[in-house]
């Protein structure tokens, strides 16, 4: 009768058996530990707060620009321009009579239009077939004295001209920059101060910036009436929100 190379062996001894159901115990146990701690490392770097910080600024517009427009019209170019160039010297007086300085005026080009020489002629083109028109802009820091002034126009029409209407004075924030740094402080400790209001209230702490975002800086109407446009009002209201994330260290 043959005989096989196991029987030859003869039965496997317990403690070869034993050994190895513990070497797999083991490795199971290990792997089941570092599994774990893959897991809990996972939640600990997943664990954080997205906060905004607001903060606000009220400023007062330091340039202001005035477009101040006249037309006439007539069929002799030449004394149309002359009434053109009377309206300017009349604006230019009251301006500089009122405090404006003369190099705050700039007058822009002249615009003339020739009734006669259009495509299709209006009604009436042969009664004043010139029509010109020009404007000049004050460009200046005395944003107060712009405001007066634009209230006072009724001096320009007592004296004989006829203004345009232009929408009137715009009152511009040109010192953007030098706020940006303390208002993005005041809206990164609003952030912070929300973060840590929530970690309390959750039985967290706050620990390092996940990741952070600066948002647009906007210039807003201080009054946002219906028909008070942000441009027409002298005082401003800037705002920018940061988006802050904050980690939580348990």
């Amino acid at each position: 009768m043959a005989i096989s190379r196991d029987q030859l062996r003869g039965p496997t001894p317990a403690w070869a058996w034993l050994a190895g159901a513990l070497i797999l115990g083991l490795g199971l146990a290990a792997a089941g530990f570092l599994v774990g701690r893959g897991f809990e490392r996972g939640r600990s770097v997943d664990r954080y707060v997205t906060v905004k910080g607001l903060a606000e600024s009220l400023v007062k517009a330091d340039l202001a620009v005035w477009p101040l427009r006249v037309t006439a019209t007539g069929n002799d170019l030449a004394k149309v321009q002359s009434q053109i160039d009377g309206d300017l010297a009349t604006i230019t007086r009251f301006l500089t009579g009122h405090g404006i300085e003369a190099e705050a005026i700039q007058p822009q080009r002249v615009e003339v239009t020739d009734l006669l020489a259009q495509p299709y002629r209006p009604e009436g083109a042969g009664d004043n077939r010139f029509i010109v028109a020009q404007t000049v802009i004050v460009r200046t820091g005395q944003v107060d004295r712009v405001a007066e002034l634009n209230r006072a126009t009724g001096e320009l029409v007592r004296q004989g001209v006829v203004l345009a209407d232009t929408g009137g004075p715009s009152y511009l924030f040109t010192r953007l920059n030098e706020i940006k740094p303390g208002m993005l402080a005041a809206a990164t400790r609003n952030a912070r101060a929300a973060a840590e209001q929530f970690a309390a209230d959750s039985g967290s702490e706050i620990a390092e910036i996940r990741r952070a975002s600066q948002g647009l800086f906007e210039i807003l109407a201080r009054d946002p009436a219906p028909g008070l446009s942000e441009p027409n009002q002298l005082d401003k209201q800037i705002r920018v929100v940061s988006t802050v994330e904050y980690r939580l260290s348990r």
